[in-house]
């Protein structure tokens, strides 16, 4: 197979050069490219080149100093409503790689910032991939429409890639800002407020086993062993460093909307934090649930629904959350709000498709709008993925893919909607029976 080549122009348009090159090693190639300037990655049969995009001359990108963190900190306070101050944000800082933060200067003045996190991200049938997690993304409101944004993440996306990361992760503050940097929606995240006074549990949900009142302070320990389990089971699951812990559980008494102190259900296999909201005495918020079993889940919501000084509890959780179903009065578990969680852009396309599991056989080619053509072999939940020249069966975008990836968006609903495109019916339906995940993505943490 001669090595192909993507080609990416200083407008960000992607070219593919599949014939040119035909007998010439991939390592030379990637040689002369570096020679005559351009940014490259490089990897068996296939070569990503990049002319740097240019940003206007009173604009200069670089990596951050020491200096420039109390600058950084005035944006981020400017941009980020909920931004709470240097000392919490500088918990974060120890998990940000050597090279994985830039700002754009105008002379003195930061007006943009961006960097990516280490992170571990848990996938279907439990792999874990190394994951670089963009965080901390401003743009001063002085410097929009001038293609600082773009800049930052093409400098970040080279540096990921350099770096080896098969996956790139963030939460986006708005929903229609990252698609076209090839991140896709990956999980969901959906809101449930229920009125307590009225809930009660079907009688054939179990008791579920014993569950404690606890201050979160003293029993860090226990949570983030619950927590390691759960995470190591269910896709979308992040790591947790020790540090995030202190950052978490650090500030029991007080939260940053100035509610009240926060408080613990411990279960053998699981945990629950909550808060009574400030400004409604009658609701109690629950900022984190992680139940490793079902008697844990069953249990910890006992607790909950327990809390007579509160009228509603209100949860963040999923769509398949069995909530609903435990009680005899399903509606008392409606969603009031949904929104995407986690998304996702697929850095190393082999190396991600092959670590994660699958529900179904599958034999196809894809073809990625910006990211080249792959053969996609599943079989017995394990799929081999090389670059190739054959005509695509399947085509979607970089994001698509990323949608798809945790097994939470079906292919039929990406099809309907045109994001992706094949000829082939009784493709889309392999698709969604290979993509489909046994356990349901979940949302770990934000970052």
């Amino acid at each position: 197979m001669f090595p192909v080549v993507h080609w990416i122009t200083r407008s960000g348009r992607s070219v593919f050069i599949e014939g040119s090159f035909a007998g010439c090693d991939w390592t030379i190639i990637a040689a002369i490219f570096r020679c005559a300037g351009a940014r490259v990655c490089a990897r068996v049969g296939f070569v990503t080149v990049a002319v740097p995009k240019d940003l206007p001359t009173s604009l200069i990108l670089r990596s951050p100093t020491e200096d420039d963190w109390p600058s950084m900190y005035f944006l981020a306070a400017a941009s980020f409503p909920d931004f709470m101050g240097p000392r919490p944000a500088n918990t974060w800082r120890s998990l940000i790689p050597a090279d994985g933060a830039v700002v754009v200067c105008d002379g003195c003045d930061i007006v943009g910032m961006a960097l990516y996190l280490d992170l571990r991200l848990t996938v279907p049938g439990g792999a874990v991939l190394q994951t670089a997690g963009l965080s901390f993304v401003a743009v001063a409101p002085t410097h929009r429409r001038r293609g600082v944004l773009r800049a930052m993440c093409a400098e970040l996306h080279w540096r990921i890639a350099d770096s080896g990361y098969p996956m790139a992760a963030l939460y986006a503050s708005e929903g229609g800002i990252y698609g076209r940097f090839g991140y896709g929606p990956a999980t969901v995240l959906q809101e449930l407020t229920l009125d307590r006074r009225f809930a009660r549990f079907h009688l054939d949900a179990p008791d579920g086993g014993r569950v404690r009142l606890v201050n979160p302070a003293e029993h860090r320990d226990e949570f983030a062993a619950i927590y390691e389990r759960w995470r190591q089971q269910v896709p979308g699951g992040l790591v947790r460093p020790d540090v995030l812990w202190e950052d978490a559980l650090g500030e029991c008494t007080n939260s940053p909307r100035g509610d009240a102190r926060l408080f613990g259900f411990l279960h053998t296999d699981g945990y629950a934090l909550y808060r009574v909201d400030a400004s409604d005495q009658k609701l109690a918020r629950v900022e984190e649930l992680r139940a490793v079993t079902a008697d844990a889940h069953i249990s910890l919501w006992r607790a909950l629904l327990g809390l007579d000084s509160m009228e509603r509890v209100r949860v963040i959780t999923h769509p398949d959350d069995p909530l609903a179903f435990l009680l005899t009065d399903t509606r008392l578990a409606s969603p009031t709000f949904r929104q995407d969680g986690l998304w996702l852009r697929i850095m190393d396309i082999p190396a991600a498709l092959e670590a994660r599991g699958y529900c179904a056989d599958l034999a196809t080619v894809i073809g990625v709008s910006d990211g080249g053509r792959y053969r996609l072999q599943i079989r017995d939940g394990r799929a081999s993925c090389s670059p190739t020249d054959a005509a695509a069966d399947v085509v979607l975008g970089r994001d698509v893919l990323g949608s798809l990836y945790l097994g939470v968006h079906r292919a039929s609903t990406l099809a309907a909607a045109n994001r992706l495109r094949t000829k082939d019916s009784g493709l889309v339906s392999r698709l969604d029976a290979a993509f489909a995940s046994y356990v349901p993505a979940q949302t770990a943490f934000e970052f």
